[in-house]
């Protein structure tokens, strides 16, 4: 059995994924996209990454890759068996992607525009966003500062998702952790998480592609 992931260390979505095959010891071969993406076009027109290969069987986006992998490896799974564990881990998924994930994409690509076409509303829009959501995700984690998950008691496809977007909405804009105390302690368990660790340590040599300031908050 053969996996191939086409993906980049220093990709958000793409720690997702990576989160996901160290917590359930899963190998697997790299394949580096880069500036030319025209290989991973030919296996999936959009080119965005993460994409996996599992014997031929192209899997595109990064929570359908974490949910395929439940089917290798003897780690507890990802998505819970149980139907309502299931439900909150995809639940919470989409809610950090949707409303963390997206708003930091969006001051990060904003700061890539030439200089005659930033859009300094949707910035500040995406900054009221991460408001928002740094206070959802507060609440969800409230009554767990010193244990427990995202979804619930395991480590699930919600956790995968939020290490990495936490992470970077974090340089982006700073969690304020007196203001949101079981979130930041939240944080601070993710970082410590041996899975989340590593793929923090394999993207450190990339931060020099980041096209704004890197606060030295952020280990």
């Amino acid at each position: 059995m053969s996996l191939v992931l086409y993906e980049h260390p220093f990709a958000m979505y793409c720690w997702k994924a990576l989160i996901a095959f160290y917590e359930r010891d899963v190998p697997f071969a790299v394949a580096l996209v880069e500036a030319d993406r025209s290989a991973l076009a030919a296996l999936w027109p959009p080119a965005s990454i993460p994409v996996l290969v599992d014997d031929g069987v192209v899997v595109p986006e990064s929570s359908a890759v974490v949910e395929h992998l439940d089917r290798h490896g003897d780690a507890p799974p990802l998505i819970p068996a149980d139907p309502a564990g299931a439900l909150q881990a995809r639940l919470w998924d989409r809610v950090v992607d949707g409303h963390v994930s997206t708003p930091v994409q969006k001051i990060v690509g904003d700061a890539l525009r030439p200089a005659g076409a930033k859009d300094a509303h949707g910035v500040a829009e995406a900054h009221a966003a991460l408001d928002v959501a740094y206070a959802t995700l507060d609440r969800q984690l409230d009554g767990r500062e010193r244990d427990g998950w995202l979804a619930g008691d395991g480590f699930t496809l919600a956790d995968c998702a939020a290490a990495p977007a936490l992470h970077y909405a974090d340089v982006v804009h700073p969690l304020d952790r007196g203001a949101h105390p079981a979130l930041a302690a939240y944080v601070d368990r993710l970082l410590a998480r041996p899975s989340v660790a590593r793929v923090v340590d394999e993207a450190r040599p990339y931060r020099e592609l980041f096209p704004l300031p890197w606060p030295e908050h952020v280990g």
